[in-house]
């Protein structure tokens, strides 16, 4: 196993493989109702077969280099994880996403940890473009993009049909040259 420092406080990125589906199971419970506001997640992972298969179908993505999920530990805990959801290197496209429980929330952890993925997509898998998708009222979501120095390309009206109501959702984009000018620039 590995483990891939976010900084001082001790967090940390490791992968989510299908052994550790009792351990995201637990996480998925505590942060239920929270992740559940913007994420469909609570209603996939519902028991431990359930998570079993989420995490399975993950490692097949990974496996077929067609996504890939990390998750994200505080304080020896798992309390979220980012994600590329599509990853397409023939094309040069990959979709990033994340989930944070309560317990997550404030400490920048999503934000560090989109950076390293992003950073493994754009430098390790040569993608050209890294989308991120987020509802419009999902606010904490849109200030991580911006944070990560993307730019909104655009609103979706009512294009996300969740739990029986329609939701308008931005696509916020960074495209690899873009990405590297502005680590360039933070290393200066």
């Amino acid at each position: 196993m590995y483990a891939i420092s976010l900084g001082d406080d001790g967090a940390e990125l490791r992968p989510l493989e299908p052994w550790r589906a009792e351990e995201f199971l637990a996480h998925v419970d505590r942060g239920r109702e929270f992740i559940g506001r913007f994420n469909g997640l609570p209603d996939i992972v519902t028991d431990l077969a359930s998570s079993r298969a989420f995490l399975q179908a993950y490692a097949d993505k990974t496996a077929a280099d067609t996504g890939r999920m990390q998750g994200i530990w505080a304080d020896d805990k798992l309390v979220g994880a980012v994600i590329l959801r599509h990853l397409d290197v023939a094309q040069g496209t990959a979709e990033a996403g994340c989930w944070l429980e309560p317990a997550g929330v404030g400490r920048g952890l999503v934000t560090r940890a989109a950076r390293v993925l992003i950073d493994w997509a754009i430098e390790e898998r040569a993608v050209h473009r890294v989308d991120w998708w987020v509802v419009d009222a999902n606010e904490p979501s849109i200030a991580v993009a911006r944070r990560l120095g993307m730019t909104r390309d655009g609103v979706l009206r009512q294009s996300y049909l969740y739990r029986g109501e329609r939701h308008d959702q931005e696509v916020w984009s960074v495209l690899a040259p873009e990405w590297r000018a502005a680590r360039a620039a933070g290393e200066a």
